[in-house]
């Protein structure tokens, strides 16, 4: 699966590129190059959906920007029971006295609970690799947000269709 996951990647990191590219030559005027990258980045970087999942970033992180890196958020596309949806969440963040992730939160965005679940952390760990199991009452965006002792933000999404309601 890691293999399709960073082909996808790099597929979409080469047509952002190429639109950069033609940008910058005059090929394509600014604005046609926005959008395209806005289409290409659009199924990625979910908007915030509702005032609770709003409320929840705000009062997790702020005003810092949230941006997109350093975590894999590694989930199925299609979970057929959502009462048992496995979640395994890396960093390529270091952790080491002067520089670590302090915290991992994961939000599910139409759940019940979106804020799912708070991982608090410490360089002692090594490195950041969290498995568990969720559940998630329908068809959404799932949210690993990754908070580091320094202030930065960094997230990853995965949007995972739910065939079958597990939260009742």
């Amino acid at each position: 699966m890691s293999d399709v996951t960073d082909s996808r990647r790099s597929f979409l990191r080469s047509c952002a590129m190429g639109v950069a590219g033609l940008v910058v030559s005059g090929a394509v005027s600014r604005s046609e190059g926005l959008l395209a990258a806005t289409r290409l980045r659009g199924p990625d970087d979910p908007e915030v959906p509702n005032e609770e999942v709003a409320r929840i970033l705000k009062g997790l992180f702020g005003d810092r920007p949230i941006r997109r890196g350093h975590v894999s958020l590694d989930m199925p596309a299609v979970a057929e029971d959502g009462r048992v949806v496995p979640v395994i969440i890396e960093s390529d963040l270091p952790m080491s006295k002067e520089q670590y992730v302090k915290g991992v939160h994961l939000i599910v965005d139409h759940n019940p609970d979106a804020h799912l679940a708070a991982f608090h952390l410490t360089p002692a760990l090594g490195q950041v690799s969290i498995s568990t199991r969720i559940k998630m009452k329908r068809t959404t965006w799932v949210r690993a947000i990754l908070e580091t002792n320094t202030g930065e933000v960094w997230a990853g999404y995965t949007r995972v269709l739910v065939t079958l309601n597990g939260c009742g």
